[in-house]
């Protein structure tokens, strides 16, 4: 047991070590994404949040309506955004979020930009994006018209950013056209990086660009939405100035989160936050630019909208953003491998109003756990003996880090799944091939070695506990068989060596055959005498029965190849069995270097007295009294009377199952135990004439002799014992 444990502790702990290691350099990455993705679409559903954020896409149709109706070739004419945000404002928007970059001048002039940025002013809260690059530009610093409310600011962020990663600074900024920069609430950064696979799972909140937090559109969304206080004072140098608005934010950034907002949001080194996609794909209500756009001048007009609720936007976060195939902003998430750009901002923000982004599980507890699981999983496979114990456990073992995946998700966590699994995976690889080096070995040693003295079941016995290969024993109730050819030692001078070889293997193999099938064990061969027994080492309630069965099925056996034996030695083949019941002590007996699973005791001493007891009587059969009471009288048999064999002064009473090979006797069965009857009330004479009337039956010969004596010398004395001189 202990070497065992060792080897589970050290198996584990090395699969562990490997699995975390390939988990930590991002290995497993790419298959921990494909396990991220069944979490997600188990799991995702929509928030309290997410009915308050609405989506306009320029889809498709939209680009159509524009171009058949208007006359409008891409891009759009920017005045054209102005109905568009005025029906927001109509229908009660808390904030219009733009996913379109405004950073080259109108293609319609500059009188198009103002146009725009005049509709952006009249609104109280519209977020314009600008693009951050990381390779330096001509716009490497903030512009000086920029005012300080444009951007988030953050406390410790000097400390933070000097141990951020690289990643997080940026070294160029493409900002919108003044004319919409001026009028902007507030600009936010859209430029993102996906996972290695491609795939949107997380989202960077800010990105840090000459020394100050520029938030993302989901961020900056949320800071416009002004659903928490607010800061209103910025301090700088050292020193406290103004703020011309109300709308600058303070928020705190610390190693692994950004508190902003009363809500704490978990971040990697780079600013990112792990996404809660809401489900099913299409969870934000969306509508048609062209739809929006419509209902706006039909309204100016006095007509009916197309959109005909005009309360459809009320306290609601409306971001405008592409789907049109042809304008590239399709981006695969978790849920789509194409969903509009907006959606992952839109994401953002939805977490930020519900306070639900996923977090990284601490890594010593991923650890910890793996290091766990990976032992204990080695443990349970070293102590397996058996192809389906493996199964047993490998199952559920491979099984846990999936539901943990599961249960951790759905608590907020990000469980990396891949990096347990495959420690898992790789103990129970270990496990299995130290159990087979040390033990398989063994173990098939085992089986070529006893599976032809042993019955499969007493084989897996051992298999399972091989320990039980050590001397010692234990007392049991057995019933125990010995068989013996009739004049073997006559037939051995007869035939050559090699043909007495070849007929003794025949008929071992046969009576081996049936013992084996009937559940018995074969303790030795002596000669042509087989030695077997049963209810050991398995426990066998029926084992008399068994016992009696096997020894019918013997005779039945030899007897349909008689014949054949005899074309073979030249004389008839008879076997004697002797079965007896009792207590004995069986185990492995022997010296530590060389032992054999047998049996000792005077009850396996008088089941071979009584199979040397059959030729007194003639008979080839004879079963103790202890055994044929076990068998509760499935066997029709005859009593043949009470024997006293050598080395026992109590006598036994005896019983021979059927002599014929259909199972019946050469006597009358009834008129034989009548008679048997009148010889233990000593009425010799009464008995003699129904003996007599058997000539065929050697029992019945027996006992006529035996009377007429008695009745011809009437100064014999017999108490109805035979005594057996020998053996």
């Amino acid at each position: 047991m202990k070497k065992r444990l060792l080897y589970g502790i050290l198996i584990g702990t090395a699969s562990a070590l490997v699995s975390l290691f390939a988990w930590t350099m991002g290995y497993l990455d790419l298959w921990e994404y494909a396990t991220w993705k069944w979490r997600v679409g188990c799991f995702a559903k929509p928030a309290a949040s997410t009915k308050r954020i609405k989506l306009i896409l320029l889809d498709q149709s939209s680009l159509d309506w524009g171009e058949k109706v208007n006359g409008w070739s891409w891009p759009w004419p920017r005045e054209v955004y102005a109905p568009l945000i005025d029906f927001c404002w109509r229908t009660g928007a808390r904030a219009v979020i733009f996913d379109v970059l405004f950073t080259e001048p109108s293609l319609y002039g500059v009188e198009d930009d103002r146009a725009l940025g005049s509709v952006v002013g009249r609104g109280p809260a519209v977020v314009v994006p600008l693009h951050l690059g990381k390779k330096a530009g001509e716009t490497g610093r903030w512009p000086s018209d920029i005012p300080l409310r444009r951007i988030l600011q953050l406390e410790n962020m000097e400390d933070w950013a000097a141990r951020a990663s690289r990643e997080v600074h940026m070294q160029s900024a493409a900002l919108p056209v003044p004319e919409v920069t001026r009028e902007a609430f507030i600009l936010a950064g859209v430029a993102d990086d996906p996972d290695v696979d491609g795939v949107f799972r997380r989202s960077s909140l800010f990105r840090i660009f000459d020394g100050s937090a520029v938030p993302s559109l989901g961020l900056a969304a949320f800071m416009a939405g002004g659903e928490f206080p607010q800061g209103s004072e910025v301090r700088t140098g050292g020193k406290e100035e103004a703020v011309e608005s109300p709308a600058f934010c303070v928020g705190r950034v610390e190693r692994g989160r950004l508190s902003i907002g009363g809500r704490t949001i978990p971040i990697d080194e780079s600013a990112r936050a792990i996404l809660r996609f809401r489900g099913p794909p299409g969870a934000y209500e969306t509508y048609s630019a062209a739809a929006v756009i419509q209902s706006e001048l039909r309204l100016r007009a006095g007509e009916d909208p197309v959109i005909e609720d005009i309360d459809i936007f009320r306290d609601c976060y409306v971001f405008f953003g592409f789907s049109a195939p042809g304008l590239l902003d399709l981006r695969p998430t978790p849920l789509s491998r194409v969903s509009p750009g907006v959606e992952v901002h839109a994401a953002v923000l939805d977490n930020l109003l519900a306070g639900d982004f996923i977090k990284d599980v601490p890594p010593g507890a991923v650890v910890l756990f793996t290091l766990l699981v990976s032992i204990l999983t080695a443990c349970m496979i070293l102590w397996s003996r058996k192809a389906r114990h493996t199964m047993v456990v490998f199952v559920p073992a491979m099984s846990v880090p999936l539901v943990i995946g599961m249960v951790a998700y759905e608590a907020g966590f990000w469980w990396p799944v891949v990096a347990q699994a495959g420690s898992t995976a790789l103990s129970v690889f270990g496990a299995v091939v130290t159990n087979y080096a040390v033990e398989g070995r063994q173990k098939a040693f085992i089986k070529k070695a006893f599976k032809y003295y042993l019955s499969p079941a007493v084989i897996e016995r051992i298999l399972d506990d091989p320990s039980q290969l050590k001397l010692g024993g234990e007392r049991r109730e057995l019933t125990i068989l010995f068989s013996d050819l009739q004049g073997f030692s006559a037939l051995s001078e007869r035939l050559d060596p090699q043909a007495l070889t070849s007929l003794l293997n025949e008929y071992l193999t046969d009576m081996t055959e049936i013992i084996l099938d009937e559940g018995g064990t074969l303790d030795k061969y002596e000669g042509d005498a087989i030695i077997a027994f049963w209810n050991a080492p398995l426990a066998q309630p029926d084992h008399a029965v068994r016992a009696c069965r096997a020894a019918g099925r013997c005779q039945k056996r030899l007897e349909e190849r008689r014949q054949e034996f005899r074309e073979k030695a030249g004389v008839m083949l008879y076997a004697r069995i002797g079965l007896n019941t009792g207590e004995v002590v069986v185990g492995n007996m022997g010296s530590r270097n060389r032992f054999d699973y047998t049996v000792l005791g005077d009850a396996a001493n008088l089941a071979s007295r009584l199979e040397g007891a059959n030729k007194a009587f003639g008979t080839f059969t004879m079963i103790s009294e202890s055994t044929w009471v076990q068998t509760s009288g499935r066997f029709r048999g005859r009593e043949i009377g009470l024997v006293r064999v050598v080395g026992r002064k109590t006598p036994v009473r005896v019983f021979e199952l059927p002599a014929m090979p259909d199972g019946s006797f050469c006597c009358d069965f009834d008129e034989f135990h009548r008679a048997l009857k009148l010889c233990y009330e000593r009425r010799w004479a009464e008995a003699l004439p129904v003996f007599l009337e058997y000539p065929d039956d050697p029992v019945s010969r027996v006992y006529a002799r035996r009377c007429r004596t008695l009745v011809e010398d009437p100064s014999a004395e017999w108490d109805g014992v035979w005594n057996l001189t020998e053996k």
